[in-house]
């Protein structure tokens, strides 16, 4: 495959940004001093996994830079970097950046000279030299983001216009009801022009433009080969739909998480998704009053959520519907490409809102087309609910209890990327027990 830069769903553009053909790591079947899964997990016939390093502080996203290291945000702790020895395994470590305030975006230009972070508040960067592993000049980008129950904002810079970077906050809470406005600041995705950032950093909600809103937490975000945005959602909790005053439980499989297609992130757009008041159907069946599929988006009452009079039709008038489905409370935490867009990988980080079956804790591949026009689409119809294949899962899902956003007794699976090579996709597991790094691997 072609040398690039896949960090956190950056792939296949940044190509002409390396100077030679990568040369892809054996697949190492064990790597010395690293101890044995923390948890049972599985995985596909057709995939193979390794476990690589244990011990870590929450990594949640990673990347790599052009000299072949792997840079990891480890969330409350700050960024290391992993050097890989001939055996494919990590042979070296250290701490690159400490920051007690970092917690999930981490993102880095074509080039390999400009870092970026994020808390829940601010984004960061820094000139960065991949031979030396090094940082330097750290100042604030964006800083003035309204805080909540979501407090990670993942940060990806544009592989073909690397002067733009995307940074994504969600909701402040299950029912954010101000956020039905574009001006709010939540909910929503914005772009910003890192080539004028003013002296003090963009404020969020006024600088840059936005690229949709709508978007309860849209915390994956990846590039297709094209640079085309497509965001994974984290739905709501806890749903009852009401009828003429009649209140049904729907929770157990409503709403579903969604795969929305956001597009061009150098266009500004004012498409809103339906939050906070039209939500994805998974399974119609237990909605009694209307006639619902999957994919379909219907209006959930309650005494904190959406507007009684504003009915199920006017989701369909008014907002963008996701392109595909996942299983309610599935949690998708990070999506990536491979190099040709054949498929998406997603991390299912797995449900604390679903009794008596967990659902989620798993990565799953999504498959896509190239179509006529050049556009890249999941291959799968809106309404399926088998768009997805998983790879890699824990192996007793029904005993997976997760009383807390990194507390769990399986894994609970967060960041993804390719190597440059894109041969190896490596995952990472952020349960506060203990962090952990796997790689997966095609037979």
């Amino acid at each position: 495959m072609r040398w690039g830069i896949v960090a956190a769903g950056v792939v296949a553009l940044a190509g002409n940004a390396w100077a030679q053909e990568p040369s892809a790591l054996p697949f190492p079947t064990t790597c010395s001093g690293v101890a044995a899964a923390r948890y049972q997990y599985s995985v596909s016939s057709t995939w193979k996994a390794t476990k690589i390093a244990g011990g870590l502080r929450q990594p949640r996203s990673m990347i790599f830079d052009p000299q072949g290291n792997m840079l990891v945000l480890q969330a409350t702790s700050g960024i290391s970097v992993h050097t890989f020895g001939a055996d494919g395994c990590i042979n070296s470590t250290k701490t690159l950046v400490t920051n007690g305030q970092l917690n999930h975006g981490l993102s880095l230009t074509p080039d390999g000279t400009k870092l970026y972070a994020s808390s829940v508040s601010t984004v960061w960067q820094w000139d960065y030299d991949a031979a030396t592993m090094a940082v330097s000049n750290q100042k604030v980008v964006v800083q003035g983001i309204g805080q909540g129950i979501h407090s990670t904002r993942t940060t990806l810079v544009v592989p073909n216009k690397p002067n733009l970077l995307v940074v994504q906050v969600g909701s402040n809470n299950n029912w954010d009801m101000d956020a039905s406005s574009i001006n709010t600041g939540r909910a929503c995705v914005r772009v910003f022009d890192m080539s004028a950032v003013p002296a003090s950093g963009y404020q969020y909600n006024s600088g840059g433009w936005a690229l949709g809103y709508g978007l309860r937490n849209e915390v994956g975000l990846a590039f297709d080969p094209n640079g085309m945005v497509w965001g994974v959602e984290n739905s709501g909790d806890d749903f009852a739909r009401t009828v003429n005053g009649q209140r049904t439980d729907i929770h157990i499989d409503n709403p579903a998480e969604e795969l929305n297609y956001l597009g061009d992130p150098s266009t500004p757009s004012t498409n809103w998704f339906g939050y906070p008041t039209c939500f994805t159907v998974w399974d119609g069946s237990v909605i009694q009053d209307a006639t619902l599929k999957t994919g379909d988006q219907m209006v959930v009452t309650s005494s904190g959520g959406a507007n009684a009079s504003f009915p199920d039709a006017m989701c369909a008038e008014k907002s963008i519907p996701p392109r595909l489905s996942f299983p309610a409370h599935t949690a998708p935490i990070t999506n990536v490409f491979d190099a040709d867009g054949t498929n998406m990988y997603v991390t299912l980080h797995g449900s604390w809102d679903r009794k008596p079956q967990a659902s989620g804790y798993k990565v799953v591949q999504v498959p896509f087309t190239k179509k006529e026009d050049g556009s890249y689409d999941p291959v799968a119809a809106a309404d399926s609910k088998t768009g997805f294949t998983d790879i890699m899962w824990a192996t007793n899902l029904e005993q997976c209890n997760s009383p807390g956003l990194t507390v769990s007794s399986c894994f609970r699976l967060a960041g993804l990327v390719f190597d440059p090579a894109g041969s190896r996709l490596f995952v990472s597991s952020d349960n506060n027990a203990e962090g952990e790094l796997f790689i997966l691997g095609k037979k």
